[in-house]
C-alpha cells in the first residue's frame, strides 16, 4: 500500500515554475517598502493586456533597466533613455507603458512628498490593515472592488497612468492589501497569521 503523499495545496494559478516561487514567497504578503511599492505599481501596469507570467519572466531585466525601481532616477529619464528602452527585448517594449513608468515615477515622488511615504498613502484605502477574504474558489474572486475603484480614481487624479481599477485590484492582491489566497491554499493561514 502506497503512503499518501503530502501534496502542497496552492492557489490554482500557481502551477508553473515561473509563478510558484512568486506565489509561495511574495503574493499577498503586506508590502511597506517604497521601492517594492514602485516596482509593483510599474509591473502591474506593464502587465495590462498580457499574462503575469510574461511580466515575471522579464522582472529581472526590469529591475536592471529601471535602476532597481528607484523612482528618483526613473523620474529623470529623457527621450534618449526612452529610445534605449524601446530597443530592449528584455522588457515589454510598449511606448505608452514606458512613458507611463516615467510619469508614474514623478507622481510617486509627489505622493511621497505629500504623505511622507507612498506606503502611508496607499494603505489608507484599506483602513491601514490587510483585508482578509475567505474565497473557496478562484471563480469567486472579483476583478475589482469599491476599494480598487477608489484607489484607481485617486491615482489617476494624481497623474498616474495604467492604474485602472482591475490593475489596482491586482496590485492590492500582490502587495497584501487583500488576502486573496484560497482558504485551501497553504499560504492563506500563513498570511492571516502575519
Amino acid at each position: 500500500m502506497k503512503k499518501a503523499e503530502n501534496k502542497i495545496v496552492r492557489c490554482a494559478w500557481a502551477a508553473k515554475d515561473v509563478n510558484i516561487a512568486y506565489h509561495d514567497e511574495e503574493w499577498g504578503v503586506p508590502v511597506h517598502d517604497e521601492r517594492t511599492w514602485f516596482e509593483f505599481l510599474i509591473l502591474e501596469g506593464a502587465q495590462a493586456g498580457l499574462s503575469w507570467d510574461t511580466v515575471l519572466r522579464k522582472r529581472a531585466r526590469y529591475r536592471e533597466v529601471f535602476e532597481g525601481f528607484d523612482p528618483e532616477k526613473v523620474a529623470r529619464y529623457d527621450k534618449k533613455k526612452v529610445r534605449a528602452l524601446l530597443q530592449d527585448a528584455g522588457i515589454i517594449r510598449n511606448r505608452l507603458k514606458i512613458a507611463a513608468t516615467i510619469g508614474n515615477a514623478r507622481a510617486f515622488l509627489k505622493v511621497q512628498e505629500e504623505f511622507g511615504t507612498f506606503d502611508a498613502y496607499i494603505w489608507k484605502f484599506v483602513g491601514g490593515r490587510p483585508k482578509q477574504n475567505a474565497w473557496k474558489t478562484h471563480e469567486r474572486l472579483p476583478a475589482k472592488t469599491a476599494e480598487s475603484d477608489a484607489l484607481s480614481k485617486d491615482l489617476q487624479k494624481r497623474g498616474f497612468r495604467f492604474v485602472g481599477s482591475t490593475i489596482c485590484y491586482a496590485l492590492m492582491q500582490a502587495t497584501g492589501m487583500v488576502n486573496d489566497h484560497l482558504v485551501s491554499c497553504f499560504r492563506y493561514a500563513e498570511i492571516v497569521a502575519r
